[in-house]
């Protein structure tokens, strides 16, 4: 006779019990990672057909009206609305547009909370609000270039997005004689992936496309890295064993890199999204105006929104880009 053998039910209940426990352990780690991959995709994908879809457009500037009072506050302001339903309709499916009274009624959020997941801000609703520098204090002709304080206004997309439009009727192109950030923005697309569904948190559904240069318009979605390199570092260097701003980015991550001079500039725009507001110096990007360790290469000022190209040697702040 073979002495028959098995599990007791308290042994399988303990190894359930231990299932539940490794499975409870992982499974939110695991659905996250899905999560942003799908993002990523969904991300890329909507860059690529704004981006095509204004390409299309002959100029980015001049639509709607926009006038202010002798104390600077507007008293005619329809230009974002207007450039959605006048030029972006025309070139980009749209299921529905927003006043900028009712940017709620287009799935966007109340509230966001910033790419550190430090705060959570109110979501901007005129440009001012979406980074008062970039005003500074005045958008006069010849200064520090023209921007307009438009109201957003909103749509959503087919494919369920929610989109904020920060539009800038005076926008310029990329010839003129200052290089001044402000001037050069002509619209900023801040969007949520899943409407007004969680977590409504920036570099994961939430994010920004700007589209620079009325003329020859360049459209750029940087999805930057959480935080700052460690400390200041040179463009270029040829001595060996020190850090320079492309390495800094890989010393970071293999999957991370320099933002160009447009993309640094539409962090400028977004800096209060992703709470980079460095009081003093710049950033560095990977455009290079001329080779060599005493070359130059652009660099952004977020004090006040000035860009320019400078000196490779000088020290300036690095933040990444994920590829």
């Amino acid at each position: 006779m073979k002495k028959k053998t098995g599990f007791t039910l308290a042994e399988i209940l303990i190894t359930l019990a231990i299932i539940g426990i490794v499975a409870a352990i992982t499974l939110p780690s695991l659905l996250v990672n899905v999560n942003e991959k799908a993002w990523d995709a969904q991300k890329k994908a909507l860059h690529a057909r704004l981006a095509q879809a204004i390409g299309q457009m002959n100029s980015l500037g001049g639509y709607g009206t926009y006038t202010e009072d002798g104390d600077g506050n507007a008293t005619t302001d329809t230009a974002a609305e207007s450039f959605i339903l006048d030029a972006l309709s025309k070139v980009y499916k749209i299921n529905n547009v927003c006043r900028p009274d009712k940017l709620s009624s287009c799935g966007i959020p109340s509230k966001i909370t910033t790419l550190d997941a430090v705060s959570e801000i109110t979501f901007p609703a005129k440009m001012s609000e979406l980074n008062e520098k970039l005003l500074n204090g005045n958008h006069v002709s010849g200064e520090n270039g023209d921007m307009a304080d438009t109201k957003a206004a909103a749509f959503e997309t087919v494919n369920g997005e929610s989109i904020a439009v920060f539009y800038n009727p005076l926008c310029s192109s990329d010839t003129t004689a200052n290089h001044y950030t402000q001037n050069k923005m002509c619209v900023n697309f801040i969007y949520d992936l899943n409407g007004a569904e969680g977590p409504n948190q920036v570099g994961k559904d939430v994010g920004f496309i700007t589209a620079f240069y009325n003329k020859s318009p360049v459209v750029v979605a940087p999805i930057p890295y959480n935080t700052d390199y460690t400390s200041k570092v040179k463009q270029y260097t040829e001595t060996e064993g020190e850090i320079d701003a492309p390495t800094a980015c890989k010393a970071m991550g293999e999957d991370l890199r320099l933002p160009d001079r447009d993309e640094l500039a539409s962090l400028f725009v977004n800096a209060p999204l992703i709470n980079l507001d460095k009081s003093t110096g710049f950033y560095w990007s990977g455009s290079v105006f001329s080779l060599g360790t005493s070359g130059l290469a652009w660099a952004q000022y977020f004090t006040i929104g000035g860009r320019d190209h400078n000196a490779r040697f000088n020290m300036g702040y690095v933040r990444c880009l994920r590829r």
